[in-house]
């Protein structure tokens, strides 16, 4: 009872000295949070009225405007190649002459033997106008005479069929052949391409099919060239759908003055369906949420959050169908960092 007695007021002493503490410690002024939170660094960009391409892409193959391969029609041997790789060549230039020994003594003979029955054709003819040579015997000698020309215009034709010349003018492939090669009939000597147009076959989906017309323009690019569009019109609009796939072919024709496009070329085609004086925003502004669309819009020094209505996309561009008017600014870089009036600190200004 003594150990006790002199435990309690010691005990007493602390709660008082611990309460007293707390006391001191809870009377500090706290510092203040600033009202309604930092403001949050966001971009914006304006909504504006503007023209709205609305476009079909497709994917399409390049093909030369004219495109042969070269070969013989006669099996023979080549006597001279008369041009080198990737040339370019006017129409009816002489490529390849193969052997023509035996079609050049054949035309020569033939040419002495109607030189012969012309001069044997007038000597008849001026016997027969003294009534010294009979008209029977004079018309025989001029139905030989023209059988004779007939059979010259074969061995011409002949001879000609040795010279391997160019359908057209273009740029020729790589050379198959030398000279001394015996060549044969379908052997390929080279490539001949025009390529100052190029075509390009494309699909289009069934449901396009109004929009399609000849003469709509097209632009193209390629991976070989990023940064260049090709223009061209659409030549042709197939005159079937096909049933599988439910599209429908259509070819367009593409400027290449200077030969950057090349045959068998991977080709995007864009083709322009119509332009829309549209109202357009940023597509990196939209918010989606489930199956709506949200944008945050400026309100002074706050953001709104707004459901919008959305039509046609373009890479980059959408077009606003409701929710939004021409001037307003939406937020594009920040929208994840913001809600609903939070306050906001615009860092690019306004924009047009």
């Amino acid at each position: 009872m003594a150990m006790q007695s002199k435990v309690t007021p010691l005990l007493f002493a602390l709660i008082l000295l611990g309460g007293f503490v707390a006391y001191l410690f809870l009377e500090q002024p706290q510092p203040q949070k600033p009202r309604g939170g930092f403001s949050t660094p966001v971009k914006v960009e304006q909504v504006a009225l503007r023209a709205f391409p609305i476009t079909i892409d497709a994917l399409g193959t390049a093909k030369a405007n004219e495109s042969v391969t070269v070969t013989a029609q006669e099996t023979e041997v080549i006597t001279q190649v008369k041009f080198d790789d990737g040339e370019y060549v006017e129409a009816g230039q002489l490529l390849v002459q193969l052997n023509n020994d035996q079609e050049q003594a054949r035309v020569r003979e033939l040419e002495a033997n109607i030189s012969e029955a012309k001069r044997q054709y007038e000597r008849i003819r001026n016997l027969a106008k003294s009534s010294a040579a009979s008209q029977q015997l004079l018309d025989e000698q001029q139905a030989r005479v023209k059988v004779l020309l007939a059979q010259l215009e074969v061995a011409r034709a002949q001879l000609r069929d040795l010279e391997i010349r160019a359908p057209f003018s273009g740029y020729l492939g790589i050379r198959a052949v030398s000279n001394g090669s015996l060549v044969r009939p379908a052997d390929v000597i080279t490539t001949l391409d025009d390529t100052r147009l190029v075509k390009v076959d494309f699909s289009v989906a069934e449901k396009y099919l109004a929009s399609l017309s000849s003469g709509q323009r097209v632009t193209a690019t390629s991976v070989a060239y990023p940064d260049t569009e090709f223009e061209g019109k659409i030549s042709t609009v197939d005159s079937r759908i096909d049933p599988v796939s439910r599209s429908i072919l259509v070819r367009a024709i593409i400027d290449n003055p200077d030969n950057r496009l090349r045959p068998g070329m991977l080709l995007k085609i864009t083709l322009e369906k119509q332009v829309l004086q549209a109202l357009v925003m940023a597509e990196k502004a939209l918010v989606p949420v489930e199956d709506k669309q949200y944008v945050f819009v400026l309100a002074g020094d706050k953001v709104e959050q707004r459901e919008v209505q959305i039509g046609e996309r373009r890479p980059g561009w959408v077009q606003i169908l409701a929710g939004l008017e021409a001037g307003e600014q939406v937020v594009t870089e920040g929208t994840l960092r913001v809600r609903d009036q939070s306050p906001v600190r615009v860092l690019n200004g306004s924009e047009g």
